[in-house]
């Protein structure tokens, strides 16, 4: 990941045609500054001309990688949700108990959130109604596997009884909660990721005894 003196750094321009063997390097990159962009300026405010000078490129060279605005705003949900859809698939298939199972998808889900080089959950949260209807099928898809990892946690923790009073709407309100902190959350405020995620358990559950037989 470039550091914060490297983004600010434009590289050099690159005329015509990228080389082959570029493309996996700029399109990341173009990613990584649209998303920074699009999470910024907002979408609707960001232009090619913005994104291309912030990779550094002349404006042409960007339609070697991305036909329109659109297509690099569906790349940026669906990669970013894929790697994070990998993360807590990956999370599930470990042998934990319920609670602890719980508190490591928490953790996870707010390391996406707030991590300082993650930019794609605020993306996607706020520019959704800005995909067009093929883009939006694929990105559900993806979310649909992210939430049912959820569900089949949260149905385990319901039947184990650790949780003292469970509803039907246990994940919505969790998403709810979580995906809020990205408005009010600040880095070095007095919570790390860690400890925010054990208040969060505290708050969701309201049994610190089942919290403290992780």
């Amino acid at each position: 990941m470039p550091s914060a003196a490297a983004l600010d750094a434009p590289s050099p321009k690159k005329r015509g045609r990228p080389q082959k063997g570029e493309g996996g390097g700029l399109r990341a990159e173009l990613i990584e500054k649209s998303a920074q962009l699009f999470r910024t300026k907002g979408y609707d405010n960001t232009t090619v001309r913005d994104i291309a000078a912030a990779a550094g490129i002349q404006a042409g060279s960007w339609f070697y990688h991305f036909k329109t605005k659109q297509d690099i705003l569906a790349a940026i949900m669906e990669q970013g949700l894929a790697h994070s859809l990998a993360e807590i698939e990956a999370i599930a298939r470990q042998p934990l108990p319920p609670c602890a199972l719980l508190r490591k998808l928490v953790e996870a889900h707010l390391h996406t959130l707030l991590a300082p080089d993650h930019h794609f959950i605020a993306v996607l949260l706020y520019e959704w109604r800005s995909l067009d209807a093929a883009s939006r099928a694929r990105i559900i898809t993806l979310k649909d596997r992210y939430e049912a990892v959820w569900d089949h946690a949260i149905a385990a923790l319901h039947r184990s009884g650790d949780w003292a009073m469970p509803s039907q709407f246990d994940r919505l309100l969790i998403f709810g909660a979580l995906n809020w902190t990205v408005q009010w959350y600040k880095p070095g405020s007095g919570a790390d990721i860690q400890q925010l995620a054990q208040q969060a358990m505290l708050f969701i559950l309201r049994t610190p005894a089942a919290l403290e037989a992780q």
